[in-house]
């Protein structure tokens, strides 16, 4: 499985605006360099966060971004579905549409269980969660298994 570069860019950014004072919209070029985002794909990033309904942007002098709701109420998952659609696709579909015969029949089982599991650690941590290093347990029990920063 592979996150994007543009999801991976959409989070940081929504954490940077997380622990940011919420009644003080934050401009674009100050997220940007903030995370090490290239301003031009921000743009498009927050464009996307906004037709969500994740943030509300504000023009002029002193405007910028803000989240739209409070960050214990928006996942890591509302972002990267913002901007990247569903979280887990097989050849550009999502597994409860595909269908597999003979020996690949139970094939379909598994691209399922991974997308519900996918679901079950992105649908856990909250924005807030980052913001204070509040981490769920659950979480940072996955982390401490031995083979879980190994590379296979």
């Amino acid at each position: 499985m592979r996150i994007s570069a543009r999801a991976d860019y959409a989070v940081r950014a929504a954490a940077e605006l997380a622990a940011a004072d919420n009644a003080v919209p934050v401009r674009a070029e100050a997220l940007a360099t903030a995370q090490g985002i290239p301003y031009r794909f921000l743009e498009g990033i927050l464009s996307d966060l906004r037709r969500d309904g994740l943030v509300v942007s504000q023009r002029g002098a002193g405007g910028g971004y803000r989240l739209a709701r409070l960050a214990d109420q928006v996942t890591i998952a509302d972002v990267i579905r913002a901007v990247d659609g569903p979280l887990v696709f097989v050849r550009g579909k999502r597994p409860s549409d595909l269908e597999y015969q003979g020996p690949a029949a139970p094939l379909l089982q598994v691209w399922v269980a991974l997308r519900a599991n996918v679901r079950t650690v992105l649908e856990q941590v909250t924005l807030a969660d980052l913001v204070t290093d509040g981490l769920p347990t659950e979480i940072r029990d996955l982390v401490r298994t031995e083979d879980a920063w190994e590379n296979a």
